[in-house]
């Protein structure tokens, strides 16, 4: 009777093991399945839980296709806003950032364009190429600005400021590249609050230059997964930055951004009271009015 005792508690201990052996195997199989992405954006939750969640579904979310482009340069400045750039690193990671701001260069009859007068050069080719056409450009010789292009004879628009929302260390590192040994860490709200900021946190290079925005596989445009309503009110208009010296043209309220939004490089009080107003309408000429309808602008050449 021992003799059996002893055969039966073993046979039960081995179907305990087995049964243990099989969970863990199920266990390690179903891990093998996930994908990397997802098993990448589960790690960096516990570093920053309140943004890394923000895309886990990724793979969901289709890009921006050629449609989306192509419309009139200010209204493609404000389109941009809200939506998600995306940028894919060598080794697969994706890097994202919400488009809060952004300024609009209406091509020839824009003095403070580029493209001012029709004027085509190698550095701004992309601008006369289809919209969405990315145009890099450098800046003071070391630093990049990211454009795309719209409708219209030279007209594009320039990325100025994004709101991170996936691959903040990665971004905080590529930033720390470029910046004093020694200068304090960023925070989130500065890792791209500007238009060269945002090119070095997401490593737009030079060679971006010309490449199709709704194509190219290493960077992209994605609607928000979770987007809140945008009111006219909402958004703001402003005079654009850095072209002090195109006189009037300098006082066009082509600069566009989300009111309140932490992200914004430069932030204009008297024109968000105009902008509760209305009262930049008054600043529009005919072929901008154009523009906010929908119709093509009337390019002088």
């Amino acid at each position: 009777m021992a003799g059996r005792k002893r055969k039966m508690l073993t046979l039960t201990v081995a179907h305990e093991q087995s049964g243990s052996l099989n969970n863990h195997r199920n266990r390690t199989e179903q891990k093998l399945k996930d994908s990397p992405a997802k098993l990448k954006c589960e790690n960096e939750k516990s570093v920053e839980t309140e943004q890394s969640y923000y895309f886990r579904n990724n793979d969901q979310q289709p890009r921006l296709g050629e449609g989306f482009f192509s419309q009139p340069c200010i209204s493609l400045a404000k389109a941009f806003l809200g939506k998600v750039l995306v940028r894919k690193c060598a080794d697969g990671t994706e890097l994202r950032g919400r488009i809060v701001e952004t300024e609009a260069y209406l091509g020839g009859e824009d003095k403070a364009s580029h493209s001012a007068g029709g004027k085509r050069t190698k550095r701004n080719t992309a601008m006369f190429m289809k919209p969405g056409t990315i145009y890099v450009y450098p800046i003071y010789g070391i630093y990049l600005c990211m454009n795309v292009s719209s409708e219209g004879e030279g007209a594009a628009v320039l990325l100025r400021s994004l709101e991170p929302l996936q691959g903040q260390p990665i971004m905080r590192e590529l930033r720390a590249a470029r910046r004093k040994e020694g200068a304090s860490q960023l925070k989130d709200k500065e890792l791209c609050n500007g238009p060269s900021k945002l090119c070095q946190a997401l490593n737009i290079l030079r060679c971006f230059d010309r490449r199709d925005l709704a194509s190219d596989p290493e960077v992209w445009l994605e609607r928000d997964p979770y987007p809140s309503p945008t009111k006219p009110q909402d958004i703001v208009s402003a005079p654009r930055i850095g072209i002090e010296s195109h006189g009037d043209w300098a006082k066009k309220p082509w600069r566009f951004y989300l009111r309140g939004h932490p992200c914004v490089s430069v932030v204009n009080k008297e024109a968000e009271r105009q902008s509760l107003s209305g009262n930049l309408m008054n600043d529009l000429g005919p072929s901008d009015v154009k523009s906010e309808t929908g119709q093509p602008n009337v390019k002088k050449t």
